[in-house]
């Protein structure tokens, strides 16, 4: 079976995590949240996909691109949650939860993006980005 450029990646695969989270999270809202339920549900999977559109590039700039618009939507989701937990609107273990796991995608996030800054900027095609595929994964 072949596999996409994001799937290697652990950033990716926490990610999905962190999306399989926010959805039992959301299912636990109460009516009348929709609001937080909507923006929680577009912002991890603005992370989710982001990750995916720029690991699937071959231009460094436009790989920093996708990977700052991840983190942003990382931390946009860390706000709903600590929104949701002043609300006591969440239980504890999965406001901890999605914390650890939004700062460990913010984390490597930050590192693919120096790392494809580090690269180059004018660098592009598909034998620079596949010479540094392995860099992109973090522990």
């Amino acid at each position: 079976m072949s596999y996409f450029d994001h799937e290697k990646l652990d950033v990716y695969r926490a990610s999905i995590r962190f999306n399989v989270l926010a959805d039992t999270i959301i299912e636990q809202l109460p009516r009348g949240r929709s609001y937080l339920a909507d923006q929680l549900q577009r912002a991890g999977t603005s992370v989710l996909l982001n990750i995916a559109e720029g690991a699937g590039e071959y231009a460094s700039n436009e790989k920093i691109r996708f990977y700052r618009m991840a983190k942003r939507s990382a931390t946009e989701c860390a706000a709903i949650l600590d929104l949701c937990q002043e609300l006591r609107l969440i239980e504890e273990k999965f406001y901890a939860e999605g914390r650890e796991l939004l700062a460990r995608i913010v984390a490597m996030l930050i590192r693919m993006a120096q790392g494809a800054y580090q690269s180059g900027s004018h660098t592009t095609g598909p034998a620079h980005a596949h010479a540094h595929a392995h860099e992109m994964s973090a522990p």
